[in-house]
Order: C-alpha cells, then sequence, then structure tokens
C-alpha cells in the first residue's frame, strides 16, 4: 500500500463516521495521523483495516472505531490537560495531541514506552510528556487532570485515578472481567460520580495495584 492518505480517508468515511462518530475535531485527528508508522513495517499494509494489530510484550494498537469512540466521549475542546493510562504504540496519545494542550501518558513496558517516544517525535508531536510505571496510580504528581483515558480493561473503576480528575473532568474506561468489559465514561461532580455506559469491548487487561494482578 502506498497512498497511506487514501487509506486513512477511507477508514475514517467506512469505520467511523458509518458508526455514529461526528466530533469533526476527532475525524480530522484520525485522518491525520499516519497509523502505520505506529506498527512493525510486516502490519503496515494491515494498519487501516477494521481491528487491532499487535505490537509486542502481549499488547494490541486498538481497532481505529475504539480510538475514535474513546476520544470523541472524552469530549475535548482544545484546552484540556489528559492523562492517558497505557501508552502502547502510542496511536492514541498521537490522536489526543491533537485536540488538547497536554497529554501525560503512562507506559509499564519501557520498550513500547520507548518506541512511542520515538515515533511520536518524528510525526512532529511534542505535547506529550512519558512515564514508564504503574498506570493504575495514575500520575499524582501532574494531577489534576481535565480527561483521563484507560487503554486496558479494568475489574472496577480505580479510585486513585476519579482522584486525579477535575470537578467536570472525564474518565473512559473498559471495565468488566478478562474476557469482556463495558467502555463506560465516568463523569465526576463536587458531591459524586455518574457513570454512563457506551459499548461492549474487550481489551488487554490492566495490570497494577488498582487493576489486574499479573
Amino acid at each position: 500500500m502506498k497512498d497511506y492518505a487514501a487509506a486513512r480517508k477511507k477508514m475514517v468515511r467506512r469505520q467511523i463516521i458509518a458508526r455514529g462518530i461526528s466530533d469533526p475535531r476527532v475525524l480530522k485527528a484520525m485522518e491525520e495521523i499516519p497509523r502505520h508508522q505506529f506498527v512493525d513495517e510486516a502490519l503496515q499494509r494491515e494498519a487501516y483495516q477494521d481491528n487491532p494489530l499487535p505490537i509486542g510484550d502481549g499488547q494490541t494498537i486498538s481497532q481505529p472505531y475504539m480510538v475514535a469512540l474513546m476520544t470523541e466521549l472524552l469530549e475535548l475542546r482544545g484546552e484540556e490537560r489528559v492523562l492517558e493510562i497505557g501508552t502502547g504504540s502510542g496511536y492514541q496519545a498521537a490522536v489526543l495531541s491533537k485536540l488538547c494542550a497536554r497529554v501525560y501518558t503512562v507506559e509499564r513496558f519501557p520498550r513500547l514506552s520507548e518506541t512511542a517516544k520515538r515515533v511520536l517525535k518524528s510525526c512532529g508531536i511534542e505535547n506529550v510528556k512519558y512515564r514508564v510505571g504503574d498506570g493504575t496510580k495514575g500520575w499524582p504528581s501532574e494531577a489534576p487532570f481535565d480527561a483521563i483515558i484507560v487503554t486496558a480493561g479494568a475489574p472496577k473503576v480505580p479510585d486513585a485515578l476519579v482522584d486525579q480528575l477535575v470537578e467536570g473532568g472525564r474518565l473512559v474506561i473498559p471495565v468488566g472481567d478478562r474476557f469482556s468489559q463495558t467502555l463506560k465514561r465516568v463523569i465526576k461532580t463536587r458531591t459524586r460520580t455518574r457513570a454512563e455506559n457506551s459499548t461492549g469491548c474487550r481489551f488487554v487487561d490492566l495490570i497494577g495495584v488498582h487493576g489486574w494482578s499479573e
């Protein structure tokens, strides 16, 4: 495949718009970010297909539609500070970087974090800060955040992440067992949190003290 730009437009039209994603800023970011650069060269021909792909260490780059859906649920307007749990390939962080002021991303595998940093730099993306560690703890020293996105399935919503949201902040996270989850959006108010269910999904495990054990 040589015309990756045409493939991205086709991906956005057939996989994302056709399924109801309508935020124009999300669609523009998905059309701009070169997803093929976030996978191994041997898989680049498959980069714009409607499925996740392996990236090593038992992790995956998420299906394009799921990236778009989770991003739209954050309702970003451009000035937010966003925490991402699970850097993975760096693709989700790249999309977020086009929609907010600053992305803080945590990955437990050093190799994935370094590779993501290299690829994002090659794309000219400079508003992302990286950390290697237990993402279930969040990033307390940089909190609070306007929005948090978790790209791994959790047994429950980690209180540590909710605590790091501003009032009115949104947390998007898959919650369920290790085989099937429900994508949830948690909105923090002054006195409580409100959870909304979006769709069924399946992600790799969220490993850590406030997630699954290995």
